[in-house]
């Protein structure tokens, strides 16, 4: 029994280890998916996927301005960045 709990545990411990940010910001407040995408071109980001993560954060895949292949989390509200996975 205690193999069981204690595999179970460990699954969860890893699933939340593999989990993005939380943003717990209202929705009223997040910028407009258009002007953040423009404000990352701007920035030099090329973006492939974008999308509202689990935990209520953008979510972007693509390539920083260095081309270097990168996964993001941001702030809705703001943009600015809260998880980077290169």
């Amino acid at each position: 029994m205690k193999a069981i709990i204690s595999t179970a545990a460990l699954s969860l411990l890893a699933s939340a280890a593999w989990a993005g940010p939380t943003c717990n910001v209202p929705e009223a407040q997040w910028m407009k998916e258009g002007d953040f995408k423009a404000k990352l071109e701007a920035q030099g980001y090329q973006i492939k996927t974008f999308k509202v993560s689990k935990g209520n954060c953008y979510e972007i895949y693509g390539f920083d301005k260095a081309g270097k292949k990168v996964e993001i989390y941001f702030n809705p509200a703001n943009a600015t960045v809260l998880e980077q996975k290169s």
